[in-house]
C-alpha cells in the first residue's frame, strides 16, 4: 500500500465519488460499494480503497442508522445480526474451496433476475415469514465475505415483510452497520488499516459522504415506498450484473 499514483492529489477524486455512492446509499440502504469501490479502483490501489472505505462506509453507516434509530425494527435485526456471524465464518471457511467465479456467476445471475422481477412486478411485493430472516442473515454473511456483496440478501427479505420505507432502510442499515463494523475490526487485526494514509483519505472523503447521504435524505423523504423498493431492485440488478462482469474479467 506505498506510494499512490499520481501522489497526494490522486485522494482528491475520493470526494465525488464518495458524494455519488452516498447518493445511492441514502435512497437504499445499501449498494455504495457498487460505485465508490470501482471508481476509486481506477486512480488508487485496490488494497488501500477497500480499507478507506471501510471507514467510509461505517461513517455512512452510523450516519444513516443514528438519523432515526426507532425506525428500525429490533426484532428484524436480533434475528438476522447473529447469523450474519455465522454466514461470516462460513465464507471465511468456504474462501479457501469454493471455485470463486463459479458462485459470482451463480450468486449474480441470481440477484439479477430477481431484480428483474421486481421491476417488471405492478403489484405489492408478497410477504414472507420471519424464518426467512435467518436464511437471509447467513447468505449475506457469506456473500459478504466471498463476494463482497452482503447486502442483497438483506434486501430482499427486508423488501418482503411489512415495514414501512422509513422501517425499511433504518433496519437494512442497523445491519450494515454490525456487518461493516465486523470488517473494520478484521482489517485492524491484518494490518490493512496500519497506514496513515488510509487514515487521511478517509478523513477526505467523510465529509462527502455525510454530504451525500444528506442530500439522499431529503429525496428520501419526499419519495414513496414503491419508489424506494424500485431503487433497491435497479440496485439489486446494477450489484448482479456487476458480480457476473467482475467474475468473467477474472
Amino acid at each position: 500500500m506505498s506510494g499512490l499514483p499520481e501522489g497526494w492529489a490522486a485522494l482528491l477524486v475520493l470526494a465525488p465519488i464518495t458524494f455519488a455512492g452516498a447518493i445511492l446509499y441514502g435512497l437504499s440502504g445499501f449498494g455504495s460499494a457498487l460505485i465508490t469501490v470501482p471508481l476509486a479502483a481506477q486512480f488508487l490501489p485496490l488494497p488501500f480503497v477497500i480499507a478507506t472505505f471501510s471507514l467510509v462506509d461505517l461513517s455512512g453507516a452510523l450516519r444513516l442508522g443514528l438519523e432515526n434509530p426507532r425506525n428500525a425494527v429490533r426484532g428484524e435485526v436480533v434475528r438476522m445480526v447473529p447469523m450474519i456471524v455465522v454466514g461470516l465464518a462460513l465464507g471465511a471457511t468456504l474462501l479457501v474451496n469454493l471455485p470463486r467465479a463459479a458462485g459470482m456467476i451463480a450468486l449474480g445471475l441470481f440477484i439479477s433476475i430477481f431484480a428483474v422481477y421486481s421491476l417488471a412486478r405492478r403489484a405489492s411485493h408478497g410477504i414472507v415469514g420471519t424464518r426467512w430472516a435467518y436464511v437471509a442473515g447467513v447468505s449475506g454473511g457469506i456473500t459478504g465475505t466471498l463476494f463482497g456483496a452482503g447486502g442483497p440478501p438483506y434486501a430482499i427479505y427486508l423488501a418482503h415483510r411489512p415495514l414501512t420505507k422509513e422501517q425499511y432502510r433504518a433496519t437494512l442499515t442497523m445491519t450494515s452497520i454490525f456487518s461493516i463494523g465486523l470488517r473494520v475490526i478484521a482489517f485492524l487485526i491484518t494490518g490493512l488499516l496500519a497506514d496513515v494514509k488510509v487514515w487521511i483519505a478517509a478523513a477526505i472523503a467523510i465529509p462527502a459522504t455525510l454530504a451525500g447521504i444528506a442530500v439522499a435524505s431529503r429525496i428520501f423523504r419526499r419519495i414513496s415506498r414503491e419508489v424506494v423498493m424500485r431503487v433497491v431492485a435497479l440496485t439489486l440488478l446494477a450489484v448482479g450484473v456487476s458480480l457476473v462482469v467482475r467474475a468473467v474479467a477474472a
